[in-house]
């Protein structure tokens, strides 16, 4: 297993879930949501300052592709989202893509679970699927001893080729 703080993204169209792991990438936790930007790069900057903050080694970003493994709006809009973190961070700090199908949905499951109602879930259900889809990504390196998913380079457009 790789040593390092990685951050967990949970890209939404109206918020950005954020969670991080320890430095043994044994357990993520979650961080903060962050509003998205419609006209700036506010969340992209305020992202960039949370993996400094933290000493993140990587950053994790959940591609939500549709159950059939299709890509959807959301895929793209995710993925150039990831590239202009990828932009944002250079090359000294890669930005992993990993499936993240039903990670929203464990994460309104497990907050339902806590006794958290619809209304009461709304702003921490960024940050939980964020934490779902690292720490699935710790997991499954973990197992198979290789990282997951996929680097995105600087210079990806919104499509995975």
């Amino acid at each position: 297993m790789r040593p390092g703080v990685r951050l967990g993204i949970d890209v939404g169209r109206a918020r950005v879930g954020v969670a991080r792991s320890d430095s043994a990438a044994v357990l993520a936790v979650p961080v903060e949501t962050v509003a998205r930007s419609a006209d700036g790069d506010d969340d992209v900057r305020r992202i960039v300052e949370l993996a400094d903050e933290h000493g993140a080694v990587e950053l994790v970003v959940g591609n939500p592709l549709s159950l059939s493994g299709a890509v959807t709006a959301s895929t793209e809009d995710a993925i150039a989202f990831a590239a202009r973190l990828a932009i944002a961070v250079g090359e000294d700090r890669p930005v992993r893509l990993v499936d993240e199908r039903l990670s929203t949905v464990t994460a309104q499951q497990h907050l339902r679970a806590t006794g958290k109602k619809a209304r009461q879930q709304r702003p921490v259900i960024d940050q939980a699927a964020a934490v779902i889809i690292l720490q699935h990504a710790i997991d499954a390196e973990r197992a198979s001893g290789s990282a997951p998913g996929r680097v995105l380079s600087s210079d990806e457009g919104p499509v995975p080729p």
